[in-house]
């Protein structure tokens, strides 16, 4: 049955491109109100008599949360919780809710397209063919860019939770020894080698562990010196987990065989990136799309609808705060 709860969702183009079904999340509120975007000064005059209030990264901090003391309810569209207040919510009886584990197959494939992309050079390759190189070649193939193959190397992963171990199933998949690193800020355990003793063991590292005063900048020029040359580094998780201008040096260097990253620590990079700069060498950079696959949103309304009838039934699930 569908409550009398009026709820805005602030952000919702950043989730829904016109290709989700919002059926189940439009059938538990008496009213649903869309915004595709919404500017920092609109936020608490567009949430005025909302009771329940949608966001993906629209900020709502205590100055917007004193103004709408009818709040019952911030439903967020994505795990990160960073945009919402949660001490101001907490104080005026908001429950927060977030989504959880919805983009698990996405970023994971994401991950190790990435990683294939690196190994294969792909990207290298469909450049060439597109400058006319093929077309030029004095033989039937080209082969400019050496090739490795992913089967016997070894897979460093930092963070083997739910999504670490997903991209250590598809790496195992490709015939690749899988190895799990220590991450720092986290109790010690027997099957996690610190990362002194991990990196330089691995020819691929991948990471999928939070971002937070522990993890940031964990992989800088130190730790990118003690990988083996010629290794291959991909981050879908965030981009401060890595010093970026360290990872720009590493691969002019020469010191990398590559590196991906769906993450930049600035998204969008309105003022630029030590990695967007033209004359780093064997870096693929996507943006942060690693989670955008059409199932993977869907889960979001889904889960986003469960969120909301489990408060309404007074059973509130998901809650972060």
């Amino acid at each position: 049955m569908t409550s009398s709860h009026t709820a805005v969702f602030l952000d919702h183009d950043s989730l829904d491109l016109g290709d989700l079904d919002l059926s189940a999340l439009r059938a538990c509120f008496g009213t649903l109100t869309l915004h595709g975007a919404t500017a920092p000064e609109q936020v608490a005059e567009r949430l005025q008599g909302a009771t329940v209030a949608i966001s993906n990264k629209v900020l709502l901090d205590a100055d917007v949360l004193a103004a709408n003391p009818q709040l019952q309810l911030i439903l967020v569209a994505a795990t990160g919780t960073n945009n919402v207040d949660l001490n101001a919510a907490r104080a005026q009886g908001i429950i927060v809710c977030n989504c959880q584990g919805y983009g698990t197959p996405s970023v994971a494939q994401h991950t190790l397209a990435l990683l294939l992309a690196l190994a294969t050079r792909l990207c290298d390759y469909q450049r060439a063919v597109a400058d006319g190189q093929w077309a030029k070649a004095s033989q039937f193939c080209l082969l400019d860019f050496p090739i490795v193959e992913l089967e016997g190397k070894t897979l460093g992963l930092l963070g083997h939770g739910e999504l670490g171990g997903a991209v250590a199933r598809l790496a195992e998949a490709f015939g690749m020894r899988v190895l799990s690193g220590q991450i720092p800020g986290r109790p010690a355990r027997a099957e996690r080698l610190p990362l002194d003793e991990l990196l330089p063991q691995v020819d691929a590292l991948t990471l999928h562990c939070p971002l937070n005063e522990h993890t940031r900048h964990m992989i800088s020029h130190r730790e990118l010196a003690l990988l083996k040359p010629g290794a291959l580094v991909v981050n879908t998780a965030r981009g401060g987990l890595i010093d970026e201008q360290a990872l720009a040096d590493a691969l002019r260097s020469g010191h990398l065989g590559g590196a991906a990253t769906d993450v930049l620590s600035v998204e969008p990079p309105v003022n630029g990136n030590p990695l967007l700069e033209a004359d780093v060498p064997r870096l693929i950079v996507t943006p942060h799309s690693a989670w955008g696959a059409v199932e993977a949103r869907q889960r979001i309304v889904g889960q986003l609808s469960e969120n909301a009838q489990a408060f309404f039934a007074g059973t509130p699930r998901r809650v972060v705060s």
